[in-house]
Order: structure tokens, then sequence, then C-alpha cells
């Protein structure tokens, strides 16, 4: 490919994807692209900003602006396209002014089971995925990550703030701005793995890992006061624990904290 742009996340997969394409073309042919919006948590643009820094590639940060699209903010199946689509196309705009003519994104084999919109506009606009290309799953790239030594190798899944929304809630940079808050305040409290599902204006449910469960429940106090203070009034823990994409399923018994 000579030269290439990668749509870099920070994620294990985008990192791993990043580092393989200095690894090949050198670290002057590589672009690093990381979309700041009010649906990409804050803390997940700065470690990005440090891989990349670490990597010596050069990061540019890309002023997305998926809250202006109305097909986006009504949250139905397709939200995640409309997303990746503007995305996508911010990536290839830049990417051009650079003379860079390859947009490269961290997709793998596991993403095909899953519910993903955005694989479509990456068809549509030919951006690339070259770890599922190579048939890598998860478990491939987290060794490749390790070998190579990125800190990042172990790092729990992610996904844009606006996959916590219930689909037909619209999504808003208020409603972001709740989950955002309320999933950095327990990830301080040393919650690795994450989210807090936004089921209405005023409805917010936990999910931990299972083994984090309990620890969550001896500091409901402490969390029910501070998601009540983001805006929440009623606020429930998931006792299945975290499941990737559990907005797709019917909900699983709660356990309230409020």
């Amino acid at each position: 490919m000579e030269r290439v742009a990668v749509a870099f996340s920070g994620g294990v997969d985008s990192t791993t994807l990043l580092k393989a394409a200095v690894e090949t073309l050198g670290r002057s042919a590589v672009l690093a692209l990381t979309s700041v919006a009010p649906s990409v948590p804050r803390r997940e643009v700065e470690q990005a900003k440090t891989l990349a820094q670490d990597m010596g590639v050069q990061l540019i940060e890309l002023l997305t602006d998926e809250l202006e699209n109305p097909l986006y903010l009504i949250n139905d199946a397709n939200r995640c396209y409309f997303c990746k689509n503007t995305l996508f196309r911010d990536c290839l705009t830049v990417s051009r002014q650079y003379g860079i003519d390859h947009v490269l994104y961290g997709a793998i084999l596991d993403d095909l089971g899953d519910v993903r919109p955005g694989m479509r506009a990456a068809r549509e606009l030919h951006i690339r995925g070259p770890l599922a290309e190579a048939q890598f799953e998860k478990d491939d790239v987290r060794q490749l990550a390790r070998y190579w030594q990125l800190n990042v190798w172990d790092k729990p899944a992610s996904a844009c703030l606006a996959s916590r929304v219930a689909r037909g809630v619209k999504v808003t940079a208020e409603t972001l701005s709740m989950v955002e808050r309320s999933e950095d305040f327990l990830h301080d409290l040393g919650f690795l793995q994450v989210r807090v599902r936004h089921h209405d204006g005023h409805s917010a449910r936990i999910e931990v890992n299972p083994n984090d469960i309990l620890r969550v429940a001896e500091r409901a106090e402490e969390i029910h006061a501070f998601l009540r203070g983001v805006g929440y009034r009623h606020i429930s823990l998931d006792l299945g624990g975290y499941r990737q994409g559990s907005l797709n399923t019917e909900p699983v018994t709660e356990r309230s904290l409020s």
C-alpha cells in the first residue's frame, strides 16, 4: 500500500494495526486519524494520542459531526452506520490531503458475528480491514500486541458512548456526557470493564464483569449518590454482568440500587 491512514481509537485492535503498519511501511508512511466527538470518551482520545506519540506516528484529531445528522440522532439499528459513514468520509478527506490512498480500520473476524452496521459503511467507502483479511481473531490480536509490548494488549473492549444508549432513545450531547461521567467515576473506583446503559432520560443500568458485581453492591450508596448527581433517578445493577452489545438483546434480571 506504500502509505496508509489508520482510523485509530486506541483500542487493542487499532493499536495493533497501527503498529503493524509502522513495522511494515515505516512511521513516516503512516498517519493516525482519531475521532474527537461527544460520543468518544476523552480518556480514550488521550490514550490514543500517547500511543501514537510512543510509536512516532503523526496523529490528527478529526472533529466529526455525527450529532448533526438527524438519522444518527434517532438511534435506530443503523446508528453505527451513520457514525462510521461520517468518520470514514472524514478520514478519506484528510488522507487525500496528505496524498494517501488507503484508509484502514481495526476490524477483526470476531466482528463479523456481531451487529456491526459500521462495517457496511467501510465496504461502501472501500475502507480496508487488514486484520480481518489476515483472519485475525481477538486472541491473535492480543498475542501480537503482547509480543510487540503494547501496553493495551489486555485492554478491555471499548466502544463509543452512543452504544450505551438504548435504541429509540435520542442521542444527545447531554446524554453522552451523563454516560461518560458515570463510567469515568466507576473506572476511577477500579472497575476496568464497565458499561452504564442509558435506557431513558432518568434510568441507568450498570454492567461490570461478573466477579465485580459484589464489589459494586458493596459501594452501592457511593455509586448511587454520584449517578444521582449526574442526573439519573433510577440506577440498577445488571446481575448478568457485562455483555458486549447487550442493548441488542432483551434485558436480563436487574438488582435495584435506588
